[in-house]
């Protein structure tokens, strides 16, 4: 069996080599496979968005342990996946739901906000994601290991950022985009081009999960993975928008 490189630190060659031999003769996975977990994943997401949405109109004191109840249960299954990405079956469908409750709760109250905003921030992001998927298809972006390293130590500085901000929050110290002016937009959009570009690293790493032979059992993990860049890219539209709304 031929093993590639990965660019998913979660699929190295001895591990691959090593969940050949785990779960032989359990079938490989595929593009199509993993396609279709990712739409069963995005059913399960929208199925608990549409119901916190719905709760909007009850008040907004209604929607916040949704969104401390979602993004608690949101990191707590990620982590779990990527720690036991065999049994991402599981935890990656628990993902989708609590992630579900924190994007209908948030995108509700930035609704409520910014009129119009959502179906913006949906329509870019399908757009922003079929431009990279295209450039991705005929070559124009690889994952090359120049790439890999630029993206995943550019996504840990943005984690780094946030990780600060909600910190230095606690002590009364804001550092958001949003009050850095049309500085905060250069750094948003930036953002959402990292964010964007992660998607690359996803469709590398189901390609090679594909051509490695791995499991068919992992098609939920490459699945889980490509939801979770596929929603950062959404919020971070959402934000973009709602600061360039502030400046009309």
């Amino acid at each position: 069996m031929n093993f590639e490189k990965t660019s998913n630190p979660a699929f190295s060659e001895s591990r691959l080599r090593k969940l050949a031999g785990d779960f032989a003769g359990t079938g490989q996975m595929t593009v199509a496979g993993a396609a279709t977990k990712t739409l069963l994943l995005f059913g399960l997401l929208i199925l608990t968005a549409s119901i916190t949405w719905k709760m909007a109109g009850v008040g907004s004191s209604a929607l916040m342990p949704c969104i401390i109840g979602g993004a608690i249960g949101a990191v707590i299954m990620a982590i779990v996946a990527c720690v036991k990405p065999d049994k991402a079956y599981i935890f990656g469908p628990l993902y989708a739901l609590c992630e579900g409750l924190l994007i209908g709760a948030v995108s509700a109250m930035y609704a409520a906000a910014y009129e119009g905003i959502i179906t913006s921030a949906l329509f870019l992001t399908l757009a922003v994601s079929g431009v990279v998927f295209l450039c991705y298809r005929f070559g124009l972006l690889r994952a090359s290991n120049t790439f890999v390293k630029v993206i995943t130590f550019a996504t840990l500085g943005i984690a780094a950022f946030y990780l600060l901000s909600f910190i230095l929050g606690f002590f009364g110290i804001n550092i958001t985009v949003f009050n850095m002016g049309a500085f905060g937009i250069v750094i948003q959009l930036i953002i959402v081009g990292v964010a964007a570009l992660n998607l690359v690293l996803d469709f590398n790493n189901i390609e090679n999960g594909a051509a490695n032979g791995v499991p068919a059992q992992f098609e939920w993990y490459y699945a889980f993975g490509l939801m979770v860049t596929l929603v950062w890219i959404y919020m971070e539209i959402l934000r973009l928008l709602a600061i360039l709304s502030r400046r009309d």
